[in-house]
């Protein structure tokens, strides 16, 4: 992957919704070698899918919490069960005192609750702790274009 490519994904995590016209402008190239780069970046899976920010809020889902998820066993098969859960967003195998780290968005505490009970239904589970996010500063996602240029090795 070039800079041209790390540049047109910088630009497509900005806007999907950019032309292939527009695109090519920003990185120099025509609409269809723009198009012909997305096409392979798309083939090779360094763009998973292409979709819409909803504001949580908006839609329902302004309760966030990250939940910490122990087990008396090894939780590494269990992927599919947390991902029957929907209000979990996301759900990592981590190291450290917990196995398990997943991210909830609910609209109320209450349905948090639930989530938790749903949770506690694991195989292998034997307990969580929840922290309530109050506020979001920020939330991003990775840059193809790496870290800001004062962080990058010198070479």
């Amino acid at each position: 992957m070039d800079h041209i490519d790390r540049t047109l994904l910088a630009h497509l995590q900005e806007d999907a919704t950019r032309s292939y016209a527009a695109l090519g402008e920003e990185v120099g190239l025509s609409a269809g070698a723009a198009h012909e780069r997305v096409r392979k970046l798309r083939a090779r899976g360094v763009i998973r899918r292409t979709a819409a920010e909803v504001d949580p809020s908006a839609v329902g889902a302004g309760v966030l919490a990250y939940v910490m998820v122990d087990s008396a066993a090894w939780m590494g098969d269990s992927g599919a069960d947390f991902a029957a859960i929907p209000e979990i967003l996301e759900a990592h195998i981590i190291a450290g005192s917990a196995s398990v780290l997943v991210k909830v968005r609910t609209a109320t505490t209450e349905q948090l609750q639930d989530v938790l009970r749903r949770i506690y239904a694991i195989d292998g589970v034997s307990g969580t702790q929840a922290t309530v996010a109050l506020e979001t500063f920020f939330e991003r996602q990775v840059s193809p274009l790496g870290p800001p240029s004062a962080e990058r090795p010198a070479g």
